[in-house]
C-alpha cells in the first residue's frame, strides 16, 4: 500500500501521526512496567506510522467517550474504537480489525442462570458510560434499568458493595474479573459481538480510504494476527475479510 503526499497531509496535518490510545479497554491497551503504552492498538499505529513514514505520538485517554467525543476537536488522526452508528456520525471507521464478544459479569449474590435470565429478572446492572457496549445495552432490553459509571473501576466497586446484581463489559475481561471473586461468573451467551475498528475523523476521504486499505491487507497478510498473539489474544479473533 503506497499513499501520495496529499493523503499523508490529510492523514497527519501536524506532520506526526497523533493516535488516540483508549486505556478503558484492557485488552487491546495496557502498559509496560515502566509506564509506557503496550498492546494491541500501540503496535498497530506503530505499523500505520511506518507506513506513512512519520513519527507517532500517542494522545492517552481513559475512556472510549473521552475519544468519541473528541473526534471534532483535532487533538488526534486516528484512534481505535467499537464501531456504533453514533460514533460514525464523527468518526469514519475501517472493517473491524478484531471481534471481541461483550458480556455480563454476574455477583456472588446474582441468582440469574444466563444473560436472559438476568434481563428478565429486572437487576440492576453497571456499564461504562460510552461504552461500546453501554451504547449497544442502551438500545436493548432492560435499558432502562442500567446503571451508568465512570470507569470500569467505579463499576465493579458497585458489584462488590452489591449496588448492582451484575456487570457488563469484555468477554476477557469479565472472565478475569470473576475469577478473583468467589462466587461470580459470566454469563452466557455473550450479549454482543465487539468490532473493533480503526478511524479517523469524519471530513478526511483520502485518509479514510487509505485507512480501509490498510486494516484489508494487515488482516490479510496476517500482521493483524501476529500483533493478536503476540498480546495474548487467539489470533481467531482477528477479522479477515471474505475476498
Amino acid at each position: 500500500m503506497s499513499m501520495d503526499g496529499e493523503t499523508i497531509r490529510e492523514f497527519c496535518p501536524e506532520g506526526r501521526l497523533r493516535a488516540a490510545l483508549n486505556f478503558g479497554n484492557g485488552v487491546l491497551i495496557g502498559r509496560d512496567e515502566a509506564g509506557r503504552p503496550r498492546g494491541i492498538t500501540v503496535d498497530l499505529a506503530q505499523a500505520l506510522a511506518a507506513r506513512l513514514g512519520l513519527a507517532v505520538d500517542f494522545v492517552e485517554m481513559a475512556r472510549a467517550v473521552d475519544v468519541s467525543d473528541t473526534a471534532r476537536s483535532g487533538v488526534w488522526d486516528l484512534c481505535f474504537l467499537a464501531v456504533d452508528p453514533k460514533r460514525a456520525e464523527t468518526i469514519a471507521f475501517s472493517e473491524p480489525y478484531v471481534q471481541i464478544d461483550g458480556c455480563y459479569l454476574a455477583g456472588p449474590g446474582c441468582d440469574a442462570a444466563d444473560a436472559g435470565a438476568l434481563v428478565a429478572s429486572g437487576a440492576a446492572v453497571g456499564t461504562v458510560v460510552g461504552s461500546a457496549y453501554s451504547l449497544t445495552l442502551e438500545r436493548q432490553e432492560g435499558a432502562e434499568r442500567l446503571v451508568h459509571f465512570p470507569d470500569i473501576h467505579a463499576m465493579l466497586a458497585a458489584l462488590d458493595d452489591g449496588a448492582v446484581a451484575a456487570v457488563a463489559g469484555i468477554g476477557a475481561v469479565m472472565a478475569r474479573e470473576a475469577a478473583a471473586r468467589p462466587g461470580a461468573r459470566v454469563l452466557a451467551p455473550a450479549f454482543m459481538s465487539i468490532r473493533q475498528a480503526m478511524g479517523v475523523p469524519q471530513g478526511r476521504p483520502k485518509a479514510a480510504a487509505a485507512l480501509r486499505a490498510f486494516v484489508d491487507e494487515a488482516a490479510r497478510s496476517g500482521l493483524v494476527g501476529d500483533i493478536l498473539e503476540r498480546h495474548g489474544v487467539s489470533r481467531d479473533c482477528a477479522v479477515v475479510p471474505a475476498s
